[in-house]
């Protein structure tokens, strides 16, 4: 593992296994501020691709047309929990747009609540599409589907006009041609980017500099005023993000609207934080994108990795980031409550001129 910047994770004194770590730290000028690993590893955005996805989704009028709220345009960006909560928008969203569960193309899995989760296996439910965690999305692209008039019959299809919206906002946003981008099905059975991880930075540090923009505290610029409102539905209704006992929404609870987070399975995260005092100390201009992705896909050494990287940067305060370190940084224990062992980093945050 010489030369790779690394999470370890020791039992006892001895190391049981080593976490590559790759990130980049991009503004919203697109200047890459800092780096660990390969910056420029071509990264399956996953889930940390839907903010973009439903900015996409906005700009054809959906929202408008079919009279989504702000929690709702939330819910199309996460990849929620199935609570009550989660599950009643969804069905209350389909009925908005004047579609049907029969008419989404993603299927149920076990929920990513353990609570809700052991709950479905007591009663023996099985989940169907409205119990995706993205069925939100999915919703979401029927309705743009329709405001398109492109008709929702396989509007997962890669060449849907749906799909095509999609994919040049992820071009435009991040700087990218369209052969610099790869796409792949998702586990929801939609298209997901694959692209250079500096440039997933980038998308989420434009995504922070539009709330700045629509709020008039910084230069106007090219960034919509969907972009912004894709922020401030996250940093509003972080509940619609994940749910109870999740990272992301106790990310953007805590960070009150200061930042968005986004995970993406595999070990891939993404953080836009607004223009204030801690990003311009790093030398940003605009907002700060950072994007995080652990090589073996490793969520709990992601979380750990990440507020590694932003107690080096300053990002917050020490007392936030210590609530979120003893929730989701947590030593491990063996059957008896006894402390096995403790993380290290061997990072070297590469700083550019």
């Amino acid at each position: 593992m010489d030369g790779h910047d690394l999470v370890l994770n020791w039992r006892g004194d001895v190391i049981e296994n080593s976490h590559i770590v790759h990130a980049a730290i991009v503004d919203s000028d697109n200047n890459l501020l800092y780096s660990l690993g390969n910056p420029s590893r071509l990264t399956l955005a996953r889930s940390a691709a839907k903010p973009f996805q439903a900015f996409a989704i906005l700009e054809t009028g959906a929202a408008e047309r079919f009279g989504f709220d702000e929690a709702d345009v939330a819910l199309i960006s996460g990849s929620h929990n199935c609570e009550d909560k989660h599950i009643s928008r969804v069905t209350a969203m389909l009925q908005k747009a004047g579609v049907t569960e029969q008419d989404m193309n993603c299927g149920g899995h076990p929920a990513l609540s353990k609570v809700v989760n052991a709950g479905w296996v007591k009663s023996e439910f099985i989940p169907t599409a409205t119990y995706s965690n993205c069925s939100a999305k999915h919703v979401g692209m029927l309705a743009a589907a329709k405001a398109l008039g492109a008709g929702t019959r396989n509007y997962n299809d890669p060449s849907h006009p749906v799909q095509l919206k999609i994919k040049q906002a992820h071009e435009e946003l991040a700087d990218l041609k369209p052969e610099e981008l790869r796409w792949v099905i998702d586990g929801c059975n939609a298209p997901s980017p694959a692209l250079p991880l500096k440039n997933l930075a980038l998308m989420f540090a434009r995504l922070a500099h539009a709330a700045d923009e629509k709020d008039g505290n910084s230069t106007p610029g090219p960034p919509t005023q969907n972009l912004a409102r894709i922020y401030h539905a996250m940093t509003a209704h972080p509940d619609m993000i994940a749910g109870d006992s999740r990272f992301c929404t106790d990310f953007m609870r805590l960070f009150s609207g200061a930042l968005v987070g986004k995970l993406g399975a595999e070990g891939c995260y993404g953080v836009g934080i607004r223009d204030c005092d801690a990003t311009r100390r790093l030398g940003a201009k605009g907002g700060l994108g950072i994007a995080v992705k652990i090589e073996d896909g490793n969520i709990d050494m992601l979380y750990v990795a990440l507020m590694e990287i932003l107690t080096r940067l300053d990002i917050g305060t020490e007392q936030i980031r210590e609530e979120l370190k003893r929730s989701y940084c947590t030593l491990p224990k063996n059957t008896m409550g006894i402390v096995t062992g403790h993380t290290s980093f061997k990072m070297d945050l590469k700083k550019y001129s």
